[in-house]
């Protein structure tokens, strides 16, 4: 494993490059990523294609899986544009749409041949191809982040992103839609982040690999932003599944090739070469899962039904424990037969299928039962009451009925097992280079920022600062905590009332209303006094720097796996608008950067090493801003928080301040176009501010109706705390008074622990 130095230590001379719009980023700069040797360690445990699968799926939020993720990239794409298969040279999206075109006509070919509609064959490669059909646009989940917004083709790539996830409304986006086509053909599966998931879908190895590659591109998607567009176009325009399914393109070949080539024009000759490369691996992929469903459906049509059976046992044998008491087949227990470790494990042979047939189909549990209808002790044992009621589905039932049927009728046809090898000799071709991956850009060491400009370029380009995520967790949670002061102390707030109360959907909404009514709208009265130009400038940069990664508290919630409840959509769309729902001049970053133009305040973006180095805000404002990228990285963690901290956020965006600033703008003649966005947007009769009331009140009704409702008392004290850690740093003049032992304000009843006046600490910073 590589050592290096800390790359962003602050360099003097670094070169300054103002930002301006619009954003034609075609790829980050190449940086090293850094993780601590705990992660190291902890990653490099070996998994097995099915483990690595559900690790990279289920953990969002820990150091090891985003180095996982980085092997699986060091593993799958080629190295600088070259590949086994030869180098790629710059190739124009013309070039890349008739590959692709090509591809698609030839899978086409393979996958009309894969079984009949509503046919068995059919099922079994539907089954098999559920994980990548349901991945399918699984590396867009992340690719809108402060690191790369408001770039060009992300917004192009969100717009996807969001038709993918049916504008907001799970019902209609992609996965579910897929998940019912599926469905209409008889296959039923469980959730994709379920612990049995792949199980159900009997996947292979394969199949599991793949869906590997998809998923780790998900997570870096900021540092492979070439192979992110070019594994868009292909998959989407190969449209594999489509083809499966019978279901029309999830998005208009047309509207793809549009973004490529918006894509190219901006790319570089590196930029091309990765992205063509991502084209081409992605094409290699689908032929490879195609050839293998095809062997698949070929090699099952080929079994004998003594196969199907040994199919079925061996599945359902390594579960089966001690189940079976002293049941008997030739001189073994079951309990021992289905006990005995493979080879692998140093202990006895593994099942030997073939003699245990033999013995089966000679013992008692297939004789006549003389019940008249061809029944046994084996097949009856399998009917309601019996004790194998339910263990096998419709279709293993049938296939052992069969079975026991002709073993009645005297059929001893010699029994040859024909093992499923399918695809494994292509899967230990990715399974060698993912166990030789060791990327040359990781780098192991502690994170250590020195300040908080430094951990603020951090939190931005988590990607490559992973090591940084301890520290995230640990600042997040301890804010949090802190912030639980004003539970008590929280009615003297001047924009925020974060005092305890006891949680009904009625309570709080009265407390939202009144909060929105009281402290934000009545209060208003047109400002008498302009101040000058100077002062109205260093309020504004006072805000500029959370303008600047608006929307950040969410956009890492509802990604595949963790968008399963109402709330997960909900919260998508209020992040959605805070993105302008793919149109770049609706998206608020865009709006922020029109306005520091319009005051003459020039920056490079948030996500170079030269935003360390810029004096245009204060330093004294970091504080608020790092705990905001702090709790956002932690998303299943933090959920509750992020609920309550967006509700507290969406309501300030209206009333008394925003009406000020705007006047204040317009006298001196700034831009006025992101207050004024807030201001419509985030309104509490139908807005973002009224909408995050209500997703609080979806998802509490969802954990007392799967968990009861003292779940949702425990659930409740962290979305509260989580509105109280905004107004810990909204309401400074307040916390100084509680620092200094004044009484701020009336107090609510006290909340389930009382914090100490000790706990006002970092207030701002």
């Amino acid at each position: 494993m590589a050592f290096a130095q800390n790359t962003d230590a602050h360099r003097p001379g670094r070169a300054f490059v103002p930002f301006v719009l619009p954003d034609t980023i075609a790829s980050l700069p190449r940086r090293p990523f850094e993780f601590s040797p705990a992660a190291r360690d902890e990653a490099a445990a070996s998994l097995e294609p099915g483990a690595l699968f559900q690790r990279l799926l289920r953990d969002q939020e820990s150091e090891a899986s985003l180095l996982l993720a980085r092997r699986v990239l060091e593993a799958f794409l080629p190295t600088d544009g070259h590949h086994e298969n030869g180098s790629y040279e710059d190739t124009d999206a013309e070039t890349i749409a008739v590959q692709v075109a090509e591809a698609r006509a030839e899978l086409a070919g393979t996958t009309g041949s894969l079984g009949a509609p509503g046919s068995e064959p059919r099922r079994t490669v539907l089954r098999q191809r559920a994980p990548l059909t349901l991945l399918g646009g699984c590396w867009l989940d992340n690719v809108s982040q402060p690191a790369t917004q408001p770039s060009v083709i992300v917004n192009r790539l969100f717009a996807h992103h969001l038709t993918l996830r049916g504008d907001g409304n799970t019902k209609r986006g992609l996965a579910h839609l897929r998940r019912r086509a599926l469905e209409n053909e008889g296959v039923y599966l469980p959730s994709i982040a379920a612990v049995d998931f792949l199980d159900k879908a009997r996947a292979r190895p394969l199949t599991a690999l793949h869906g590997c590659f998809y998923l780790a591109l998900s997570r870096l998607p900021a540092n492979f932003l070439p192979e992110v567009v070019g594994v868009h176009y292909a998959f989407h325009a190969l449209g594999t599944d489509d083809l499966l399914t019978d279901t029309p393109p999830a998005l208009p070949v047309a509207e793809l090739r549009d973004t490529l080539d918006t894509y190219l024009d901006m790319a570089g000759p590196d930029e091309r070469r990765r992205l063509h490369a991502a084209v081409r691996l992605t094409l290699e992929l689908e032929r490879e899962h195609v050839t293998t469903l095809a062997e698949f459906v070929s090699w099952r049509a080929g079994l004998t039904l003594e196969s199907k059976v040994a199919e079925i046992i061996s599945r359902h044998a390594p579960l089966a424990g001690s189940q079976h008491g002293g049941v008997r087949v030739g001189d073994s227990l079951l309990s021992d037969l289905f006990r005995s470790p493979g080879p692998s494990q140093g202990g006895t042979p593994a099942l030997d299928l073939a003699a245990f047939l033999a013995d089966l189909r000679e013992s008692r549990h297939l004789r006549a039962s003389g019940s008249g209808e061809g029944g046994c002790r084996f097949t009856d044992a399998m009917k309601f009451g019996g004790p194998m009621f339910g263990i096998f589905d419709e279709r293993e039932a049938a296939t052992l009925r069969a079975w026991a049927a002709s073993v009645q009728l005297g059929e001893r046809p010699r029994i040859e097992i024909s093992p499923d090898t399918v695809g494994e000799e292509r899967a230990a071709r990715w399974s060698a280079a993912l166990a030789r991956s060791a990327p040359t850009d990781v780098v192991v060491a502690e994170a250590e920022p020195r300040d908080h400009r430094e951990l603020f370029h951090r939190l931005v380009n988590i990607e490559n600062f992973p090591n940084t995520l301890p520290l995230a967790a640990e600042r997040a949670e301890r804010c949090f905590e802190d912030a639980e002061i004003l539970f008590v102390h929280g009615a003297g707030g001047r924009y925020t009332d974060a005092t305890w109360f006891d949680y009904s959907p009625q309570a709080l909404y009265e407390r939202a209303e009144r909060v929105y009514w009281e402290k934000l709208i009545q209060p208003y009265q047109p400002l008498q006094e302009i101040p000058d130009r100077d002062e109205v400038l260093f309020r504004q940069t006072t805000y500029y720097l959370t303008y600047l990664i608006d929307g950040a508290w969410l956009h890492r919630l509802g990604h595949l796996g963790h968008d399963e409840r109402e709330s997960d959509g909900m919260l998508f769309s209020i992040y959605a608008d805070e993105m302008g729902n793919g149109d770049l001049r609706k998206n608020h970053i865009t709006l922020t950067h029109r306005v520091l133009a319009s005051a003459g305040i020039e920056l490079p973006h948030i996500r170079d090493e030269a935003f360390m180095e810029q004096d245009e805000l204060p330093d004294d404002l970091y504080g608020f801003a790092i705990q905001q990228l702090c709790m956002c990285l932690f998303p299943d963690r933090f959920y509750n928080e992020i609920l309550g901290y967006n509700l507290a956020i969406e309501m300030f965006g209206s009333g008394e301040m925003r009406l000020h600033e705007i006047q204040k703008l317009r006298h001196h003649g700034i831009d006025t176009c992101y207050e004024q966005a807030h201001l419509t947007i985030d309104n509490f009769s139908a807005g973002h501010a009224k909408q995050a009331a209500d997703i609080i009140v979806s998802h509490l009704d969802h954990v007392r109706r799967t968990l009861g409702d003292a779940a949702v008392a425990a659930e409740w004290h962290r979305v509260w705390r989580g509105y109280a850690s905004f107004a810990y740093f909204l309401e400074q003049p307040m916390l100084e008074k509680i620092a200094a032992g004044a009484e701020p304000g009336a107090t609510s009843p006290s909340p389930p622990a009382e914090p100490t006046t000790d706990a006002v600490t970092e207030l701002v910073i």
